[in-house]
């Protein structure tokens, strides 16, 4: 990996981006880079009979979950809140993105795998990877990665593993834990098992005894 400044890991939903990208941003945040999280959409509220009053509680609980998730990870964060239902038409979002990189002076860039099967995680991808294209072609210096997650793994080969201490793994499920869907409170997804059981497995694969977290590079070309 390289000598990242400025480190940016974007992910459709909340949690999304601290799964991803949580332990390279401990990393790179311990070296004093300047590391964020991004969440393009509020997540997972679906009940179409909530009132105004429960909608503003779900959002005023969901962005202190985002802060102190960002918090215990050393980073910042930007919640952009759009509803899943009203995401701006990808070429738009493909400017707002490269303008915020542009703006940001990203040199890393994390976000889904192209093999997902959640739709909007996909529309994240897609934009994700045609904004870092762009700026690539203006120039600017940007490496893209995708993080393991467990809707994206149609296709998902890892091309670099990032070796955890015992420490790091511990600050990236602090972080985690802050969500209340992390912790069982919204669906009996079982994150903590499996993300704690795929660390133990990635480091297997490199002939280690520990925690690793995989990723894979952005299929890209400066000629692209």
């Amino acid at each position: 990996m390289g000598d990242y400044k400025r480190v940016i890991c974007i992910g459709a939903h909340p949690l999304d981006a601290e799964i991803m990208g949580g332990p390279m941003l401990i990393r790179y945040a311990a070296r004093h880079a300047h590391c964020t999280l991004v969440h393009v959409t509020k997540g997972r509220l679906t009940d179409p009979k909530a009132t105004e009053e429960q909608k503003e509680e779900y959002d005023l609980a969901l962005h202190r979950e985002i802060a102190a998730a960002a918090a215990a990870l050393d980073c910042d964060c930007y919640a952009m809140d759009y509803l899943s239902g009203e995401l701006p038409e990808t070429g738009k979002f493909i400017s707002l993105l490269a303008d915020y990189l542009r703006e940001q002076k990203a040199d890393c860039v994390i976000t889904h795998a192209r093999g997902t099967l959640h739709p909007r995680h996909y529309y994240t991808y897609e934009a994700v990877t045609e904004a870092v294209r762009l700026l690539r072609r203006e120039g600017q210096k940007i490496q893209l990665f995708h993080g393991e997650n467990c809707e994206d793994l149609a296709g998902f080969t890892p091309t670099v593993y990032l070796s955890m201490t015992r420490e790091e793994l511990d600050q990236w499920f602090t972080g985690l834990r802050q969500y209340r869907i992390f912790n069982g409170e919204v669906n009996d997804m079982p994150y903590f098992e499996y993300y704690h059981s795929m660390a133990m497995i990635r480091s297997v694969e490199v002939g280690e005894h520990g925690f690793a977290k995989a990723y894979m590079h952005g299929a890209l070309t400066d000629s692209e």
